[in-house]
């Protein structure tokens, strides 16, 4: 094959490549990097997270009283029926300066469809955010703009304003005190407890 041959044969594989970049899963958005992988996800639930071979639920078919037990070293959540461990869910607690706190606690509310009052993003009339992740404690709005609350489903209050809920998982603490979980995990906690359940979190 001479020279001429080759770059056409070149020329040829490049466009075929090409026109097949909307199949090629390198090169779609849809598409989680660094070990990730991509779940099926609910209304308001972040899609970005970290691959999870950790997180289940069996506890539909068991019996007795339930409790939770949360270890901010392990970045896990325990649900118990009785003695029994039935859920096991990766979490991601607070950050530096943001710490969830350690003790013995109990589910004080419950609100599906709960959204923060302090934390969330300013919005334009336009739609568009002005400012994000923002503090309304310590952020000023900026004129003609609204406050747009984080969600945060499956919201189960523990002390304060710290609770359980789903929410971005990217692998180590960074919360703002709140225990964050996958959606799926949290509906099966929030579906399973009850105002007053013992929380400890160690």
């Amino acid at each position: 094959m001479n020279h001429r041959s080759q770059i056409l044969v070149l020329l040829s594989a490049i466009a075929a490549l090409l026109s097949g970049c909307s199949s090629d899963p390198r090169l779609s958005a849809d598409t989680v990097y660094l070990g990730g992988r991509r779940v099926p996800t609910r209304p308001n639930e972040d899609k970005r997270m970290n691959f999870d071979n950790v997180s289940y639920w069996d506890g539909n078919s068991a019996t007795g009283p339930a409790r939770m037990r949360i270890s901010r070293s392990d970045q896990k959540a325990y649900f118990y029926k009785g003695e029994q461990l039935v859920g096991v869910s990766v979490i991601s607690t607070g950050r530096e300066g943001f710490d969830t706190p350690s003790g013995t606690f109990k589910i004080q509310q419950k609100n599906k469809d709960h959204v923060s009052n302090k934390y969330g993003d300013y919005v334009g009339a336009d739609g568009t955010v002005v400012m994000k992740d923002i503090d309304r404690t310590k952020d000023k709005m900026p004129p003609g703009a609204h406050y747009d609350g984080a969600k945060m489903p499956w919201f189960m209050r523990i002390n304060g304003g710290v609770g359980m809920h789903a929410g971005f998982l990217p692998g180590y603490p960074a919360s703002h005190g709140c225990i964050r979980m996958p959606g799926f995990m949290a509906e099966a906690f929030f579906n399973n407890i009850d105002v007053g359940t013992p929380v400890t979190i160690e």
